[in-house]
């Protein structure tokens, strides 16, 4: 087998059943296979796909997160690469194909991504980041990052005013279209499963680094991609998203740096929070936004606690999590 496709689904039945019909629709030149995890989603994810794609493997497990439930399928998986693909994705023009044939002819890089776009087709360019630092953390959370938007030296993970319309060798590839080699993927022992949600293909990729890998971004391997999909709330989402970048942060850096790290997330917030309190009595949609960044600064313990936890902590050993097969 070529690739194995890992969807990890969560509550979005009708995009999840897309994702798949359109992977399977647009992956004809090479030998491929589709694994879903359907993490208990409560709109009966898993009963719509197995009744539309009884061929396809199917694990229905517990709602054990994002990274533990890729892990859960790439230990089924049989390809010579793995595939980690959104379920709220949209397989354009032979995508996969595109990206597991450049991966055959160009194997020094290890670990691929491709371009995404919103579904209006404009650039979603949450495809591939710069490498996290003081400085990058900095510039967000003070603002700087906001007023100078894809500037390479203020703005520097999101990689400048980079269009991704050109190859391009980058730190961080998306989990959302991800193909990386299964020997690669066996010696990194898969993701964290520290990270339970969000961070995660961000510490994969810092560690594949250190393995000689050179991720690249191929643009003609395009999806799209509609994002946030399963997570919907925005506070839940923002602190989760806080949390697995204070995991990533103190994993990563020493414990100084990691510390200042942590502190530009309350920064980040407390601007954000301040901007929006200031707009607010201007424009009542701010209103509504000033409620939402309180809410979130008052929980910054959350992400604080989420760092310290991950301190000494000792790997997860690859087999903790239970599944059934459908």
């Amino acid at each position: 087998m070529d690739v194995s496709i890992i969807i990890v689904s969560y509550n979005t039945r009708e995009l999840t059943l897309e994702a798949i019909r359109s992977a399977l629709r647009e992956t004809t030149r090479v030998r491929a296979e589709i694994i879903v995890v359907d993490n208990d989603s409560p709109d009966n994810s898993a009963d719509a796909i197995a009744q539309a794609f009884p061929d396809i493997r199917l694990i229905r497990s517990d709602n054990i997160g994002f990274g533990p439930a890729n892990n859960l399928a790439a230990r089924e998986a049989t390809g010579d690469y793995l595939l980690l693909l959104n379920p709220d994705t949209v397989t354009l023009d032979h995508a996969i194909d595109t990206l597991v044939e450049y991966a055959r002819s160009h194997p020094n890089h290890k670990l691929y991504g491709g371009r995404t776009l919103f579904p209006d087709r404009s650039l979603n360019a949450m495809s591939a980041w710069g490498k996290p630092t003081l400085w990058s953390m900095f510039c967000r959370a003070s603002g700087i990052a906001a007023v100078f938007k894809n500037s390479p030296f203020f703005d520097p993970e999101s990689l400048g005013s980079w269009d991704r319309t050109t190859i391009r060798e980058v730190p961080i590839i998306s989990g959302c279209f991800l193909l990386i080699e299964r020997t690669l993927w066996d010696t990194l022992d898969g993701f964290d499963e520290h990270f339970r949600m969000y961070a995660e293909e961000f510490d994969l990729c810092m560690r594949a680094l250190k393995h000689d890998a050179h991720p690249v971004a191929v643009p003609d391997a395009t999806i799209i991609h509609y994002g946030g999909a399963s997570d919907r709330v925005v506070i839940e989402q923002t602190i989760r998203q806080y949390k697995g970048r204070a995991q990533l942060l103190t994993k990563h850096w020493p414990a100084w740096k990691a510390a200042i790290g942590i502190r530009c997330l309350d920064l980040w917030t407390l601007n954000k929070l301040a901007r929006s309190s200031l707009l607010a009595p201007f424009r009542p949609a701010h209103r509504e936004l000033a409620s939402t960044w309180r809410t979130i600064f008052r929980r910054r313990r959350e992400w604080h606690k989420a760092g310290a936890a991950m301190k000494n902590l000792p790997s997860v050993p690859s087999d903790t999590t239970n599944g059934v097969a459908a």
